[in-house]
């Protein structure tokens, strides 16, 4: 018998990786381009809204000075000066708290290639995707705080949620490492020194299932990779991630306020912009 899923809050869901095609371009095959995909920002205004609103409001582990707990607490107004410690680290600076050198240059190549820069909006890389993860795998949620990690293991369906015995963390940095040992023995090249040409190419073999990782299922692998980079660019700043809240400028999402009862007069029949407001700028 398999393990059910064992999330109390957060939880691996099943990655969309048509998402991570339709906002590259990139990686999007021609035949797809062909049938009238979306561009992403049309795309990203259908999805991003709802998912940059479920990150704004959610309560994910901020990294190792808060617990989820926490910042259960400072979002049910108790003591906000936990919001100010979780966030210390992207006020004070750029520095890695999981991540090693290599690591770090993975993630920030493999984000920006999931989600590239072009003139539609900014990349993941430039909005601090790689903060964002970085951030996640040294708290709480990238130690299975919160995760069911007791046997049997085994491989079940989607439905059935996360089955290996790793924590997120663990699975991200041995998944890390598979990837550069296959892009050494076939491009003779660091992931991060490819072009990115190439960097796309292994992406969509990931993506396909076409490499079959040493340590890791590669599905597992791309999905967690997939998932985190999505939920940093279009999650509240104050996680690392969405740098000056620009991908939420870019989909047209007014961020975490969400009182808008002096505006429904003014504005009726109007069209209605402002400036999107993150959790930091509403405490």
């Amino acid at each position: 018998m398999l393990r059910s899923a064992g999330w109390s809050g957060r939880r691996l869901s099943p990655p969309t990786h048509r998402f991570a095609c339709s906002v590259t371009g990139g990686i999007m095959s021609r035949e797809e381009k062909s049938k009238g995909d979306v561009g992403r920002r049309e795309f990203l205004k259908l999805f991003g809204a709802a998912g940059a609103a479920g990150a704004a409001a959610s309560t994910l582990p901020l990294g190792a000075s808060a617990s989820a707990d926490e910042v259960i607490a400072a979002t049910a107004d108790t003591k906000h000066h936990h919001v100010a410690e979780a966030t210390e680290p992207q006020a004070g600076g750029i520095g890695y708290e999981f991540f090693n050198i290599d690591e770090s240059a993975f993630i920030e190549a493999a984000v920006d290639t999931l989600i590239p820069s072009d003139s539609t909006g900014p990349g993941a890389k430039e909005l601090g995707v790689a903060i964002y993860i970085d951030r996640q795998m040294a708290g709480g949620y990238g130690k299975g705080d919160r995760l069911y990690l007791e046997g049997p293991f085994g491989e079940g369906t989607p439905e059935q949620g996360y089955q290996l015995p790793m924590t997120p963390s663990e699975l991200i940095r041995a998944g890390i490492a598979d990837i550069s040992a296959y892009v050494q023995k076939n491009h003779k090249s660091t992931f991060d020194g490819l072009s990115a040409k190439d960097r796309a190419a292994v992406m969509t073999e990931l993506d396909g299932k076409k490499v079959e990782l040493s340590t890791v299922p590669t599905a597992t692998f791309f999905g967690l990779l997939l998932q985190l980079t999505i939920e940093g660019y279009l999650a509240d700043p104050m996680y690392g991630g969405n740098k000056d809240r620009a991908a939420w400028k870019m989909i047209g999402f007014p961020g975490a306020d969400a009182m808008y009862m002096d505006k429904i007069e003014p504005f009726r029949n109007k069209l209605y912009t402002a400036e999107p407001k993150g959790i930091q700028d509403l405490v």
